[in-house]
């Protein structure tokens, strides 16, 4: 029997989560975290699946070699090891591909060099994303290492998508442009939204609000994505819970000459204290909409900006797509906040759109439809799963080229 299992990594730069998966029916064999890694109160939650039983452990993890150790050892004493011949790829989300990376890419050192090259569009991922690729890589030398983009499913965009509207010179020799974020999310959520409308991907139009912490919406056309929200980097498009979103580059300016703050206060301002943060002091909304039931009133208006931002992507990418067949929400906020989506949707009747308020209102783990049998536009809730994107991505290359 060929091996078939596939190993995720997602480091951070604080943090190295995990999954192990079996491709022959895609499931989990084994989950988890390591969190606050550097610290003396670094913490690992190992969960073994199907039985669920988890185990954790505290006490520092000095980095993410010695992280990735612990992850290793966590998953010998379930007798899935990294040293397993089962184990045929390792597959690592990488956040910035820039135009380079279109497709998932197996790693050597050319592939590791642009990524560092991509640095400085994307300073808080990539390191973290390249410390896991090295300790991976020093471990499992023999073993292929797969890089899968965020960006990647965003590189369809035509250029009228992608291009800023600024120097053309110079936009190219900084490779300014919309490069989009959140891509395996959008890519499986588009597919998964096709199949539960009984439909092949290249004859749906959808139209995908990620809705999380970060945000970000994107327009596709027959499984290929003409436009997303972020840009350049993860701040652009969508209020989020610490991100401003869309925001006037005059802004940073008069932040600068008036208010006398530096280019990386306002950096940490527009990426950490904005948002709903910055609005109400609460990124969760779970807890927004508790204070909006209670009567606070800063909470409301930080909900009512959110759901304008919101409103507004969808009329806008409804005109760029001209028809649309779904509306697909996911993502912790997307999936779990019905009030999200009914405000979001409300008042659109014209345009095709309605909900089913008793089916908006199921909590379920299941892709499903929300809106009515007559709608012209169906709704949907598509729970992500970006592991499985990236271990699907991993192992199909693989499996091309001849490894597994």
């Amino acid at each position: 029997m060929s091996a078939s299992r596939v190993l995720v990594l997602n480091s951070g730069s604080s943090s190295l989560k995990y999954q192990l998966l079996d491709m022959r029916d895609s499931s989990r064999l084994a989950v988890g975290i390591v969190e606050r890694i550097g610290e003396q109160t670094s913490r690992i939650s190992h969960t073994v699946l199907p039985v669920g039983d988890t185990r954790e452990q505290n006490g520092p993890i000095a980095d993410h070699d010695a992280a990735l150790k612990a992850v290793a050892e966590e998953l010998d004493q379930d007798r899935l090891g990294l040293d397993s011949p089962e184990l045929v790829a390792i597959g690592h989300r990488v956040v910035h591909g820039g135009m380079f990376f279109t497709e998932p890419t197996v790693i050597d050192d050319a592939v590791i060099t642009e990524i560092e090259r991509l640095i400085p569009v994307a300073p808080l991922h990539n390191p973290a994303n390249l410390t896991g690729i090295r300790t991976a890589m020093a471990m499992r030398p023999d073993l292929p290492q797969v890089a899968v983009f965020d960006t990647a499913f965003h590189t369809t965009m035509p250029e009228s998508s992608a291009r800023y509207a600024i120097d053309a010179r110079i936009a190219d020799r900084y490779r300014v442009r919309r490069y989009g974020f959140h891509g395996t999310s959008h890519a499986y959520v588009s597919r998964a939204t096709a199949k539960l409308l009984g439909k092949e991907p290249e004859d749906v139009n959808v139209i995908v609000l990620h809705l999380g912490n970060g945000a970000s919406a994107s327009a596709i056309r027959g499984g290929r994505c003409v436009d997303t929200s972020m840009g350049l980097t993860p701040l652009e498009g969508l209020v989020m819970g610490t991100r401003s979103g869309d925001l006037d580059p005059a802004v940073i300016f008069h932040l600068q000459r008036v208010g006398g703050m530096s280019m990386d206060e306002i950096d940490t301002l527009l990426n950490k204290t904005s948002g709903l943060f910055g609005l109400c002091g609460d990124n969760d909304m779970r807890e927004i909409r508790r204070r909006i039931d209670e009567g606070d009133e800063e909470a409301r208006l930080a909900f009512d900006i959110y759901i304008h931002r919101l409103r507004k992507y969808i009329g806008a990418y409804y005109a760029v797509l001209g028809r649309v067949d779904a509306i697909a929400f996911t993502a912790g906020v997307g999936e779990n906040v019905p009030p999200v989506r009914e405000a979001a949707i409300a008042g659109l009747e014209e345009l095709g759109l309605a909900l089913d308020g008793d089916l908006n209102a199921v909590t379920s783990d299941e892709p499903r439809l929300i809106s009515p049998v007559s709608a012209r536009v169906a709704i949907a809730v598509v729970p992500t799963d970006e592991e499985l994107e990236i271990a699907a991505q991993t192992y199909a290359l693989t499996r091309k080229s001849g490894n597994a």
